[in-house]
């Protein structure tokens, strides 16, 4: 459940920055943002990372505002986490394919039907959804989380079928997957990744586990968006064809401005993925939802606590 403020301030300073700092200090607020989100909040936000990072971050901070800039089920655990901060998303629209491509109601019926199976559920998914779960994972620590649960125990993994068949593959364990999958990372072109390669025979591709079987059989090296970022720090070579949402090149530029990162092209006619939820915040849109503390993200009490669970599950396994 979202709240809204009936009469807000739309008036748009002329230098952001310093009145969003002047905020964060006012409301004794903290930005986290996503690897993802447009370059100038993430040179804004006090904590950048990847969603095993951003739940760590959210779960320790002591600030009394969280301004989540990210999409919806990124706002909804920081709440799960801290039920007595204001937490703030920029924009409301800021949803998810693959978390939309879970739906609670459905998932119930599925989950009935595997009544013996453990639920691993992506962090990627609504509060609903974690509320099912046994065990929350990320792509980054969702093999360890897997390899940890004892091999007899059958269990579903959801929402991400292209991340499930990835901890198949890695675990030699056989789940069964929800069929949901991320509208970014399922438009790669293998043709033209391929075809690029060609170009750049020294690059090596790196690809967010999210991306399908196809894509991820060409890469070099395969892990979350923080994998990605520590990868091309540690390793030599300096051309990259990047296979995720291309927002992370920002920091992969930042940190190895002498190395070449280019985004893998999808099957569209757009030189890039870019995630259109993601983008729907921006620096006016941040400072707006600070200067009126809206929208704010609320959720039922029962739903908070029965999503808690499997999310403190999952940091003490990882």
């Amino acid at each position: 459940m979202f709240v809204t403020s009936p009469r807000p301030n739309t008036e748009i300073p002329n230098d952001l920055f310093e009145a969003i700092e002047d905020l964060k200090q006012e409301l004794n607020a903290v930005i986290l943002a996503h690897y993802y989100q447009e370059p100038d909040i993430q040179d804004i936000a006090d904590y950048i990372g990847d969603s095993l990072g951003l739940s760590q971050q959210a779960a320790a901070t002591d600030a009394e505002v969280i301004v989540f800039a990210g999409v919806h089920f990124m706002a909804e655990t920081a709440k799960i986490l801290n039920p007595h901060k204001l937490v703030l998303l920029p924009d409301l629209d800021a949803g998810c394919s693959l978390a939309d491509s879970c739906p609670p109601q459905e998932f119930a019926a599925f989950k009935a039907a595997h009544p013996d199976h453990l639920v691993v559920s992506y962090i990627n998914c609504s509060a609903a959804i974690k509320a099912m779960s046994d065990i929350i994972c990320t792509s980054s620590n969702s093999v360890k989380i897997v390899n940890q649960i004892p091999k007899e125990q059958p269990i579903i993994f959801a929402p991400d079928k292209n991340l499930g068949r990835y901890v198949m593959e890695e675990t030699g364990r056989d789940l069964v997957l929800w069929e949901g999958a991320c509208m970014v990372h399922e438009i790669f072109s293998e043709k033209k990744i391929v075809q690029l390669k060609i170009e750049n025979p020294q690059a090596e591709i790196i690809a967010h586990p999210e991306c399908e079987t196809a894509v991820l059989r060409h890469a070099d090296y395969i892990g979350s968006t923080t994998g990605l970022l520590k990868y091309c720090q540690a390793t030599s070579t300096e051309q990259f064809i990047v296979a995720t949402e291309p927002g992370i090149i920002h920091q992969m530029q930042k940190d190895a401005p002498q190395k070449q990162f280019i985004p893998a092209p999808a099957t569209n006619n757009c030189a890039c993925n870019e995630c259109p939820h993601m983008r729907l915040n921006t620096l006016e849109k941040l400072y707006l939802s600070m200067k009126n503390r809206t929208p704010e993200i609320t959720l039922p009490e029962d739903i908070r606590v029965a999503a808690l669970k499997p999310i403190q599950r999952m940091l003490e396994m990882s």
